[in-house]
Parts: C-alpha cells; structure tokens; sequence
C-alpha cells in the first residue's frame, strides 16, 4: 500500500513539475496565474510537493506576485477590469447575474457627466404595438414613413414638449449618441459588457443613463417586445445589462417579483420576489429570452420608489441581431 501510495505521489509530482517548467517557458499565459492560485491555495498538494521537491514558499509567492503583476499591465485584461469583477448568480429562473465592480467609480461619474445636460423626461414603447405611450422615445426607431405614423410623431412630440410625463416610468433620461458611442472610455464599457454577456458588441442598442429622484419609480414591466414593428430592427431583446452608477440611495431597488422564492424589500415595503440594492459600479444582467430561445415572462422587472437620495443607471439592452 505504501509503494503503491509512493508511486501514485511521485506521478503526481512530476506532472506538476511538468506544468509549472510550461507554464514559465509561457509566461504571459493565463494558465500561468491560474497555475500560481492552484499552488498557492492547494495547501495540502503544496506541502507534498514542498517534501518531494523541495520547491520553497517563497517561490510560490514569486509566481503569484508575477501573475498579477503582468495581468495588471494587459490592457485586455484592463479594460475587462479582471481581477475587480465579481459574478454572483442570484437566480437561475429567471436567469439573473449581479457583477459586482463591473464599473470603476470614474465611468460611472463619467457616464453621469454625458448624461446629465441632456436628460429629459423618461419614455416607454407600447408592448403591444411598438409605438410611443404619452410622449417620444427619441432613442428608438419606432416610427415608420406612412402619413398616420408622421402624424402620430408630431402629436408625441406636441405632447412632450407641454411635459406629459409616463405613468409607467417616472424618471428622466437620455441615450447615448452614435458619435459618443466611440468614445475610448463607452468603447470598453461596451466590449466589456459583449464579453461578459457573449453577445457581440453590434447587437447592443445605444447606451441609456436614466437619473430616479425621491418617489420616482418604474412599474414592472419586460424588456423582450410583443409587437412586431420592434423586432425588424435587430429581432428581439436577448439580454439587459442594468449598471449602477450612484450611491447613498434608499429604495430604488431593481425588483424581480417572478425570482426566488421569499421576500425582499422594494421601495420601504416587504414584497415577493427578488430584488438588487443600487450600489454604485454593481451591475445586473439578466436575460430576456429563456434557454429555450424564447421570451421568458418571469422577466418581469421594475425599478422600486426611490425613498431619498438620487438613483442613477444606465441600461444597455442587447438583440439578437446587429441593429445597424
């Protein structure tokens, strides 16, 4: 039994040794870091192959200290803030992935400043037609040519112009143009968002960064489309990525009532459900279509009454076609 222990011990070992001589001959590989947190956190596997080998903890540290050091310095990995981003899955039906630090504090003041001369009172699509309720979205193509939809925009603008506000989304807001859209810093908030929701960065629509102040609101509602004017822009919605970009809120929770299976707090009140607590460079992302392909109603979601303080968001909704 002992040599038969000792054998297995001395494969292991030389496996081990193998992987750390490839890993060094490549040291910009990831596999390499991956390599140094194995070694370093496997205390038991360590300290075998400290007595086998006589590799020394400080060497260990080395490799580790290397790691992140040359991770520090790619500017993939910047830009995808590796090593910041923390995933927590919170409900697999409907599929909902809250990334902590998913923003630095300095894009999220960042976006703010874009956002802020041109915020205007929010607006939503009709779900049933597509077409505007109350007053204009200028963010989406939701018109066509003919006479009546002429007519109707003219009448949608009229009525924003005298301030009609929703009463589905009480909050104002502005999109992100196509010109802001290649700005370096929404460039590598966009890429990381593609890479962290595997959806290209061209299915994604234009940035939108709406501000909540106290008893401001959004009703439940879904992101997917029920019409189908919507879809012949880039097809449906696939996925949301809700980002936080403020502090120092009370209530203004986003609130997932068809999620989980206790209660959660929503805007000072106990409800059913699920919900996410704004907290500034936090993001939610979570899936409008089911794994099946198709529209998942325990989507559901709202943001709750903001109680005091400012909530600040921006929103970017992914299709499952280009929409240029």
């Amino acid at each position: 039994m002992v040599a038969s222990m000792r054998i297995v011990f001395g494969l292991l070992t030389f496996v081990t040794i193998g992987m750390i001589i490839g890993a060094v001959n490549r040291p910009n590989s990831l596999n390499y870091f991956a390599l140094c947190l194995i070694l370093y956190w496997n205390v038991p596997s360590f300290q075998l192959l400290e007595e086998c080998v006589d590799v020394n903890l400080m060497a260990i540290f080395s490799c580790l200290e290397v790691g992140i050091h040359h991770w520090n310095d790619d500017k993939e990995a910047a830009i995808l803030r590796l090593g910041y981003v923390k995933p927590e899955i919170i409900s697999w039906s409907p599929r909902i992935i809250v990334l902590h630090n998913f923003l630095s504090m300095e894009e999220c003041d960042y976006l703010r400043a874009l956002a802020f001369p041109r915020l205007e009172i929010s607006t939503v699509v009709d779900a049933k037609t597509g077409k505007m309720m109350n007053t204009c979205n200028f963010g989406k193509e939701i018109f066509s040519s003919s006479v009546e939809e002429e007519s109707q925009l003219h009448q949608c603008i009229a009525q924003y112009l005298m301030g009609i506000k929703s009463n589905v989304r009480t909050s104002s807001g502005m999109f992100l143009s196509h010109e802001e859209r290649k700005y370096p810093m929404v460039q590598a908030i966009e890429k990381r968002i593609s890479v962290y929701s595997q959806i290209p960065v061209e299915n994604g629509e234009l940035v939108q960064v709406l501000r909540y102040e106290k008893s401001q609101f959004y009703k439940p509602h879904h992101d997917y489309f029920s019409d189908t004017f919507n879809l012949k822009r880039g097809g449906q919605r696939v996925a949301t990525m809700l980002m936080y970009l403020s502090d120092n809120v009370e209530g203004g929770e986003t609130y997932f009532p068809m999620a989980g299976t206790g209660e959660c707090s929503c805007g000072g009140k106990m409800v059913k459900g699920l919900s996410v607590k704004p907290v500034k460079g936090d993001a939610i992302l979570f899936w409008s279509l089911g794994l099946d392909g198709q529209s998942d109603p325990n989507s559901i979601h709202g943001g709750c009454e903001v109680l005091s303080g400012e909530k600040w968001s921006a929103t970017k909704w992914m299709r499952q076609r280009s929409t240029s």
